[in-house]
């Protein structure tokens, strides 16, 4: 591949700047960077000025992004990938920099997977967790396999009866207004209506 040219820079924000390359590719950079490797409009790159930029700038910023977002939040991959296109991070960098984190296991899927049924698994039916977590990339096999080692603490018909007391639902008293809102609630959560028919006094 020959070098390439600045086709375009278009300011950001004070002090960060969008650079447009003839190949397509896009780096937002720091004005004190452009500054430092003189780049301007119509500036010609040779190959290993531009591969110098990609790896010790632009990459290395990659992995610091993607560290500081798992810092603030834990994430499935997915998530990650996201965010880091939406930083306007090239894509092969983005997934170097993926691979970065998770050879730390800083992004690790099954870990997430594990915390994400822990935390809500007491009000949300198998496949409503499932389908949440799909939603968040994780891989639909990984999913059931991480449910899979909860199942013989899940008991959902329980699991019905206790949010609808933690909702002061009473069954023996309940309106139809009462208990078409309460189905709504349970239904949200995935469960069965079947099992939710019968908890809430509906044959």
């Amino acid at each position: 591949m020959d070098g390439v040219s600045v086709a375009s820079v278009e300011q950001l924000s004070k002090g960060k700047k969008r650079v447009h390359l003839d190949n397509g590719e896009v780096w937002v950079m720091y004005s004190s960077e452009l500054r430092s490797f003189s780049l301007e409009e119509g500036t010609a790159l040779s190959q290993e000025q531009y591969e110098l930029i990609r790896r010790d700038v632009i990459g290395k910023r990659a992995k610091k992004r993607a560290m500081h977002l798992l810092e603030k939040m834990d994430r499935t991959e997915q998530e990650l990938r996201r965010k880091l296109l939406e930083s306007e991070y090239p894509s092969d960098l983005a997934e170097e920099a993926i691979a970065y984190v998770r050879s730390y296991h800083y992004v690790d899927d099954a870990r997430y997977a594990d915390c994400y049924v822990r935390l809500r698994g007491a009000s949300k039916s198998r496949g409503k967790l499932v389908a949440e977590l799909q939603q968040k990339g994780v891989d639909r096999e990984l999913a059931d396999r991480v449910l899979a080692t909860y199942e013989e603490e899940r008991d959902e018909p329980q699991m019905i009866r206790d949010l609808m007391k933690k909702r002061h639902y009473d069954p023996e008293t309940a309106s139809l207004q009462e208990q078409r809102r309460m189905y709504g609630y349970l239904a949200r959560r995935g469960f069965q209506s079947t099992d939710i028919y019968k908890a809430i006094g509906r044959s």
